[in-house]
């Protein structure tokens, strides 16, 4: 009986030091610092990627890589955008800062050159012709404007996928600017 006993005196006075420990960790504050001086709500916030980042991500890597496949050697400019790009992918999935600067860089010189395509091309040595693609049996013919449509759309959807919120939120903020480390 005695040793009954001790065992509910001693559970009874391991469960209020429980119940206080859960209670100390509900009652923290929101900029409670935690591990590795980080706050709660940081921790929280790393942990998820953005969808739209992911989204973006692997629209950088298919293109890069459809382009490393349909690039010939001779052109080493779009070899290395291709290679430079695929670095880019691999420095924001390090949620390094430095790529957060590169992203929004990258999706500003996009926007800047999808607006100035329309005066780039309009000259009188370009076909004017509707543009056609072709795969395997299938065809479409689409017009100029449409492109140039599709690509503005792309380039604002960069731009406020790289400037949101909720992507800057995901990235360290205290790694320095060297994307390799």
């Amino acid at each position: 009986m005695s040793d009954n006993k001790l065992e509910v005196t001693a559970s009874a006075q391991q469960q209020p030091s429980q119940q206080r420990s859960t209670q100390k960790e509900s009652e923290l504050p929101e900029n409670a610092q935690v591990a590795n001086g980080q706050s709660a709500n940081e921790q929280i916030s790393l942990a998820r990627f953005p969808k739209r980042l992911l989204i973006l991500m692997v629209v950088y890597i298919l293109t890069s890589v459809s382009g490393l496949l349909a690039s010939d050697t001779s052109n080493k400019q779009s070899l290395l955008f291709c290679v430079l790009t695929l670095m880019l992918v691999a420095a924001v999935f390090g949620r390094q800062k430095a790529a957060l600067y590169m992203l929004r860089g990258y999706a500003v010189v996009q926007m800047a050159f999808y607006s100035m395509l329309p005066l780039l091309m309009s000259g009188d040595a370009t076909p004017r012709e509707p543009t056609r693609f072709e795969v395997g049996q299938y065809f479409i013919e689409l017009g100029d404007w449409f492109i140039y449509g599709l690509l503005f759309a792309l380039g604002l959807w960069q731009l406020w996928v790289g400037f949101s919120k909720s992507v800057a939120n995901c990235f360290v903020r205290k790694v320095n600017m060297n994307i390799l480390s």
